[in-house]
């Protein structure tokens, strides 16, 4: 690298590997195939290969602590002892075991009253999951009490900090800042606030700063993305108060504060006056800012500006960067300015070299994470005025281009069917009302019919037989038949334990949102372009770079072979849009709403061939349609109207004795339910159990009418609930609803889970809906 370059940081790096390395160490570990000290090991390799990549590209700021063996929040949790009684006792250090009983639940053996989670055979469930702001990756909600203390639990940050100074890395260290995790926790008191307990929480920051000081530390990032969020004014005092006690408390070390996801608007003023070294802003989502912090800030502050997009694949044009760039950083100061990613490159894939299947001129356009160094390494160089770039900068310009020109972006017939979307197609046929009672007579379901989310166990046998169709080791025929019996399998044991409503399992569905993506034009896919969820869960988005068009039926081949084997009702299994959408890495030159509205459309020619083929119950997905609002409330408005009009575009197609499902995941319903009834999906299933059915309140208070299926077990944790457990869940929903709303199902699909652990699960919630039967008031609650 030239000597002639600004400072060049990345916030933060995929820890995952370049082929998944971590989630194939964390499997073998919870499997027992390996040790404790081998985990660590291979994690260990992980981290001085990210750190030595960064530098052999030429990142100059190195984060450290940016590795979780599961999730950043609750390391955060488990370093300030914020740990919940039912996993450990109060100790001086968290080990493994308790770490990931947290993260997935436990489950004690029936002979083990020792475990210390909870009464034998019950186990500990895993902390409530939900979404970081409004990306694609899960955290653990940490969980606060009233009167809780604070102390160092775990020294992670110190000692990875030491370990890349040993191999030579002298690196920034990253923490959570303490007002986005107290934020970002949850009470069993709905009257605590977590910000009260912020005087307790700094000292154990204070003796992490102390620690990283003495070890020649220089300086530290705090992440505080709640800056981007509503915050009142107790919020920013918060923020004041914290970072004056450790610029007053603490060593002499630099801290910068980390902001991204959005715009700061009425925050900005509080983040320019922090009493820190470093300001790092998103100017990706908030290009505006750039401005304001020219008019607006200290003189002596460290500028860390966001302008190669984390959370996106698309290449950027460094040559219009650099004319936007240069006018800027004359009036900041070039030494009072760093080059970033607009937030940790956590988001993205890690290297586009290793596609090798991508069409030519898509892979041109990408930028993966070593690419997206790349891209600030030479931003570096060109804003410091080395001209020795000159060519990397026009061979971005020709890229970007290229693909603004390119006859693979639009297509006029999507363009004709837009335009012809009228209220005709946003509406079902009869109010919900009359649709129950026609439905009711068609069906003739029990009290609290069963049913599942969709998707049964990918047993390592189905995902031997895809991979070996895939690279022709298994013909068509053999491939075709090992499905049909995979689903002849699972639709003969459905029947045999009693549920109501059968799936097919969809063994033939490598994802949720690719399987549909790859029989849509204006998609690509990748071979390793994955980016992490939760823990060991990754997933391949979609990249959608084109106009959305289907060209034949997706599903109704496999519905119609599942309906065959039962008499049963047979559930169709869609995805919608706005989950496609949010789930994918989105085209950047037209509006999100205009690439949903082509999906929409795309998803209801679906519908009516599946309702054509005989299907009559049809579920549509939605499991990403919360995670999909704008971080300001004052954006939701706009953003809910035309994720609503998509959804409806693609359910209202159908008559009225053809039942609309839709599921959502991770959603706090409160203040979208106005929303959610307009979308008017005669059924509901959503995520509960982990939140004791609290969700529930929102539809009760609404007064919501339509059906609604609140899981009774949690899917993203191993243990297997007995039905006495499923039923007192279903107390509580039946305390906050009328009983003839109320469906039984898993929180989630079950792919991700074995069948032993599925199948007594599902057996033990057919018993608790039968027992809630035998007590069953048709007249009410």
């Amino acid at each position: 690298m030239s000597l002639l370059s600004l400072p060049v940081a990345t916030l933060g790096t995929p820890r995952i590997g370049p082929r998944r390395e971590l989630k194939l160490a964390l499997e073998s570990y919870w499997a027992g195939k390996s040790s404790e000290q081998q985990l660590l090991e291979d994690a260990a390799g992980l981290r001085a290969a990210n750190w030595a990549r960064q530098k052999s590209i030429g990142v100059t700021v190195i984060p450290s602590n940016d590795f979780s063996l599961y999730d950043q929040v609750l390391d955060t949790s488990v370093m300030v002892g914020a740990i919940p009684e039912i996993y450990a006792p109060k100790a001086e250090s968290v080990s493994l075991k308790t770490y990931f009983a947290m993260a997935r639940g436990s489950q004690c053996d029936d002979q083990d009253a020792s475990c210390g989670h909870g009464p034998r055979g019950f186990g500990a469930p895993a902390q409530e999951m939900t979404k970081w702001f409004d990306t694609n990756y899960h955290y653990m909600v940490p969980e606060f009490h009233k009167g809780q203390t604070f102390r160092l639990c775990s020294r992670k940050p110190i000692e990875e900090y030491e370990e890349a100074k040993a191999l030579g890395f002298q690196t920034r260290p990253v923490l959570i800042g303490p007002v986005t995790f107290l934020k970002l926790g949850k009470s069993p008191d709905p009257a605590f606030q977590p910000l009260s307990l912020l005087d307790e929480l700094i000292p154990a920051y204070i003796e992490v700063l102390q620690e990283l000081a003495k070890r020649g530390a220089n300086w530290v990032q705090f992440d505080e993305p709640c800056l981007v969020l509503d915050l009142d004014e107790r919020a920013r005092q918060s923020l004041r108060h914290a970072y004056d006690r450790l610029a007053k408390e603490g060593p002499a070390i630099k801290i910068l504060v980390a902001s991204y996801f959005g715009d700061l608007g009425d925050n900005l003023d509080t983040a320019l006056r922090l009493p820190v070294a470093g300001l790092h802003l998103d100017l990706v989502r908030a290009p505006q800012l750039l401005d304001q912090i020219i008019a607006g800030r200290r003189s002596d502050l460290v500028m860390s500006l966001g302008v190669v997009d984390g959370r996106n694949v698309w290449r950027s044009n460094l040559s219009s960067l650099c004319q936007r760039l240069e006018p800027a950083i004359a009036k900041l100061g070039k030494d009072r300015v760093q080059i970033a990613p607009s937030c940790s490159l956590l988001h993205v894939p890690v290297d586009v070299e290793l596609e090798t299947g991508l069409a030519s001129d898509v892979k041109s356009w990408l930028a993966f994470a070593v690419q997206k160094m790349r891209e600030l390494a030479v931003l570096g160089r060109a804003l410091a005025g080395d001209r020795n770039v000159a060519p990397a900068l026009a061979d971005s310009e020709c890229a970007a281009t290229v693909r603004r020109t390119s006859p693979k972006i639009r297509d006029a017939n999507v363009a004709v069917r837009m335009k012809a979307i009228d209220q005709t197609k946003r509406r079902r046929a009869s109010p919900f009302a009359r649709r129950a009672e026609i439905q009711s007579n068609r069906f003739g379901l029990p009290a609290f019919p069963t049913t599942t989310i969709g998707s049964f166990p990918q047993t390592t046998e189905v995902r031997n037989a895809r991979a070996a169709h895939a690279r022709g080791a298994m013909s068509d025929e053999q491939y075709d038949r090992f499905l049909k019996e995979e689903t002849a399998r699972a639709v003969r044991w459905q029947e045999d334990i009693g549920l109501d409503v059968l799936v097919h399992g969809e063994f033939e569905r490598n994802d949720m949102v690719q399987y549909f993506g790859e029989q849509l034009a204006g998609f690509a896919f990748t071979r390793n372009g994955w980016v992490q969820s939760y823990g060991s869960r990754c997933v391949r988005p979609p990249i959608l770079f084109g106009d959305v068009v289907r060209s034949k039926p997706i599903t109704v081949d496999w519905w119609r072979y599942a309906q065959s084997l039962t008499r049963k009702p047979m559930k169709a299994m869609l995805t919608g849009p706005v989950t496609i959408l949010n789930w994918s890495f989105v085209r950047d030159d037209i509006p999100r709403s205009e690439v949903c509205r082509q999906i929409g459309l795309a998803i209801r020619d679906e519908v009516r061939d599946l309702e054509n083929a005989g299907a009559t119950m049809i579920q549509i997905d939605e499991a990403a349609l919360r995670e999909g609002l704008p971080l300001r409330r004052s954006d939701w408005t706009a953003y809910l109207d035309w994720a609503v009009d998509c959804f409806r575009i693609c359910s209202s197609g159908v008559a009225d004795q053809t039942q609309i499902h839709t599921h959502m995941c991770y959603s706090q319903f409160n203040d979208i339910i106005g929303a959610i009834a307009a979308m008017d999906a005669d059924v509901i299933s959503i995520e509960t159990s982990r939140s004791k059915m609290e969700l529930l309140d929102a539809f009760r208070n609404y007064e919501y009418p339509n059906q609604i299926g609140p899981g009774v077990y949690d899917i993203h944790s191993p243990r297997v609930p007995e039905a006495g457990e499923m039923k007192e869940l279903m107390a509580l929903a039946r305390a906050r609803l009328h009983d003839s709303q109320l469906w039984v199902n898993p929180d989630c699909g079950l792919k991700t889970r074995k069948w032993e652990e599925v199948r007594p699960a599902l057996a033990n919630m057919v018993a608790a809906a039968r027992q809630l039967r035998a007590a069953f008031d048709p007249r009410g609650r």
